[in-house]
């Protein structure tokens, strides 16, 4: 095998061959062995991981800024957001668990798709914005320290157990969190590899 140089195995036929990125717009590497798609290019999941993540972004602000659940209980009628939630348990002296509420809803997704956003239309644009590399090692301390899926759960398990002391109604905060756990599955799996082939082949060029 030539040094420096990766390899990627046909997932159809297991034949090796010699990846190369792909600069082009749209292109897309193929087995010439049994025609099977390998690869794609950078740009191209660039743009889609770009447009996802600016539509997650949008999502994780409506599902702060709306109530999650509205209670109704003898003619009593209360809902909060989970910025609300986090605070009461911060007054409540529960504030490890208020922390790891903010923490793994808020903060660190909002980190993640931030960051994202900062190095991916720069690189969408052709230039490497400054401190690349540390948003990226940012951007992987940050992953697998979010927990939406986690909340999607407890919120569901709480409405069940709910149900027989107050009337329970889902608000807009619980369906843009549901959308919002789909979205960053699907935002999670882009490999940051990529964008520093990229930026590689843009310091290269310049």
């Amino acid at each position: 095998m030539e040094h420096g140089k990766k390899m990627i195995a046909c997932r159809n036929c297991d034949t090796l061959f010699h990846k190369r990125i792909l600069t082009g717009r749209g292109e897309i590497a193929c087995c010439p062995r049994c025609g099977s798609t390998l690869y794609s290019s950078a740009s191209r999941r660039i743009n889609i991981t770009s447009s996802l993540t600016l539509t997650a972004l949008i999502t994780l602000l409506i599902a702060q800024a709306c109530p999650i659940l509205e209670l109704v209980a003898d003619g009593i009628t209360s809902q909060t957001t989970l910025t609300g939630a986090s605070r009461v348990l911060w007054h409540e002296n529960m504030r490890f668990v208020a922390l790891l509420v903010f923490g793994s809803t808020i903060l660190f997704p909002l980190t993640e798709l931030v960051a994202l956003l900062y190095v991916l239309l720069p690189i969408r644009a052709g230039y490497i914005p400054q401190g690349f590399n540390r948003v990226l090692r940012t951007i992987q301390w940050v992953r697998p320290r979010e927990m939406i899926e986690v909340l999607m759960l407890a919120v569901v398990v709480a409405m069940v157990k709910m149900l027989s002391l107050a009337r329970v109604i889902p608000e807009i905060a619980l369906f843009a969190f549901g959308a919002l756990t789909i979205m960053l599955a699907i935002v999670v799996k882009f490999d940051l590899q990529a964008l520093w082939e990229l930026a590689a082949s843009l310091s290269a060029g310049a």
